[in-house]
């Protein structure tokens, strides 16, 4: 059976206030029912706003000018893996992560692998989740679409579990295949994980989110700073996203 339409394309626009764990990824794996995923309080009068009020072109707007807020959050964010880079105990992970930042500067889409060969770098100081510095939780929490206004405490917290959520919803996505979801969901989808979908084709949004799924679905809870970082390293350059 198929996946929930409406739930899923609601929950992959906006996230999920769902605790992550079994149920979640069992229900989304089967689709034995309705979801009861909703969005986050501090979003729903902006949802409610957008489905309900909104033409088709004023919410293309709104998520353009959206996504160009969260954009600018990718060079600070590329900044500080820069400047962190010398502090990594390995001198092979330091060159590739100067290597990485290097290409997307450049303007190149890094590949699959060239991302998980990072892997090791996001699981201590300084770029583990328990490490991770304030002003970077907060450039972090605007590139995932959260208000980057709490204490440090509640940032790190709320991007450990939005984090979760997303690597189990990626789990069971994999399961399903990209190809059981409509054009909305893939590009709901995508949007969610960074890519700015409203302007890509069908087709490379599968694409990319298939390349998504494969990062995510390789990594351990330990390494799951790699995947929030992996919305401005696997978003930046892609087809379509310099406009």
């Amino acid at each position: 059976m198929a996946l929930s339409r409406v739930c899923y394309a609601r929950a992959a626009l906006w996230g999920s206030a769902v605790t992550p764990g079994s149920f979640v990824t069992r229900r989304l794996q089967l689709g034995r029912s309705v979801l009861a995923w909703g969005a986050p309080r501090y979003l729903f009068p902006r949802q409610l706003l957008i489905q309900h009020f909104w033409t088709p072109k004023q919410q293309i707007d709104f998520l353009d000018i959206y996504h160009a807020l969260r954009k600018q959050s990718h060079s600070e964010i590329m900044s500080y893996l820069e400047r962190v880079t010398p502090l990594i105990s390995d001198a092979g992970l330091q060159w590739h992560l100067s290597e990485m930042c290097t290409k997307i500067q450049r303007g190149i889409h890094p590949a699959i692998h060239d991302i998980l060969a990072l892997r090791k770098c996001f699981c201590n100081h300084p770029l583990g989740m328990n490490q991770l510095q304030a002003l970077h939780m907060k450039a972090l929490s605007r590139a995932m679409l959260l208000t980057p206004y709490l204490p440090p405490p509640l940032l790190r917290h709320r991007l450990k579990t939005h984090t979760t959520v997303i690597h189990q919803l990626d789990r069971a996505l994999a399961t399903l295949g990209v190809a059981q979801l409509t054009a909305q969901e893939v590009k709901s989808a995508c949007y969610l994980r960074g890519l700015n979908s409203t302007h890509i084709p069908e087709d490379r949004c599968r694409s990319w989110l298939g390349e998504w799924l494969q990062i995510s679905c390789t990594l351990k809870e330990a390494e799951l700073s790699l995947l929030l970082h992996n919305v401005v390293l696997l978003s930046t350059n892609y087809l379509g996203t310099r406009r």
